[in-house]
């Protein structure tokens, strides 16, 4: 990396920390202050760039079986995802950037990645509550936003996760009580091509309980978008109350200060003596 911003360790190995044995048995409380810490760098970083906001924590289950989400997740143990992302976000919190839970209500189950192909989760709503979402549900109010999946589960709903009134309405406000942001996925991605067009897509994951609609990498699209997308006054008033609350709370410092920030170095050395960073 060289274009000076800390190229931070993979979740998984969060994951792996915590799971040491032998003569450290201080493990799981090592992993958390490495959570705090990388999103403290991450947060301020980002901010003494301008950048405001960062969709993180990926909140799926390590399965062994998504290529795409692979390392980017914490853990296979629901409980050990939670605590290691609730002091991820506490790490973003300090750094003055909100979070965002993410693929909801989880992707780690589905092999195919949904950038290329519609993944499909086949299990039961029983199962996929009993373990994914349980992330969702122990972070409660301290979860800022939350991104759906581009995942088909057919035993809840024919449409994916993201254009589901049944995942975004049903479980995730009503069930879980969610009342943060609700962002779509990348619209450009394959997993969302189900819903017809760009704009057919923003419509339909707006109609379905999104806040916000996110078009990647093809300013095309977003363009047209724009262009054509029209929104109803009473959703746009609802969600821009919702989005105003992810706004920083604190003014950013300048990259040269933030290199003479003593809690930045903190952070930073401690990922150094772990071997987690050069």
């Amino acid at each position: 990396k060289t274009d000076g911003f800390t190229h931070l360790p993979a979740m998984r190995r969060l994951g792996d920390l915590w799971m040491r044995t032998g003569p450290q048995a201080s493990s799981a409380i090592t992993a958390m202050k490495v959570a705090t810490a990388s999103g403290y760098v991450l947060a301020t970083e980002l901010r003494a760039c301008g950048v405001d906001f960062s969709f993180t924590p990926v909140l799926d289950l390590d399965y062994g079986r998504s290529g795409v989400i692979g390392d980017r997740s914490f853990h296979r143990n629901p409980e050990i995802v939670y605590v290691l992302a609730k002091s991820l976000n506490e790490g973003l919190r300090l750094g003055g950037m909100a979070n965002c839970g993410k693929h909801f209500p989880g992707h780690g189950w589905a092999k195919a990645d949904s950038h290329v192909a519609i993944p499909k989760d086949e299990r039961s709503l029983k199962a996929i509550e009993s373990d994914d979402i349980k992330p969702y549900e122990w972070l409660d109010i301290s979860l800022a936003s939350v991104m759906p999946a581009h995942v088909i589960y057919p035993n809840v709903d024919t449409l994916p996760a993201g254009f589901s009134s049944i995942w975004l309405q049903t479980v995730l406000r009503k069930k879980l009580k969610f009342n943060g942001v609700i962002f779509s996925d990348d619209l450009s991605m394959e997993g969302a091509s189900i819903a017809g067009d760009v704009v057919q897509g923003a419509q339909l994951a707006l109609k379905a309980g999104c806040d916000a609609v996110l078009i990647c990498n093809r300013p095309d699209l977003a363009d047209r978008l724009l262009n054509e997308l029209s929104v109803t006054p009473k959703k746009h008033t609802e969600s821009s109350m919702r989005l105003k609350k992810l706004f920083p709370k604190s003014e950013s410092q300048s990259w040269d200060e933030l290199q003479k920030d003593a809690e930045y170095l903190h952070a930073k050395d401690l990922l150094k003596t772990l071997g987690l960073i050069d």
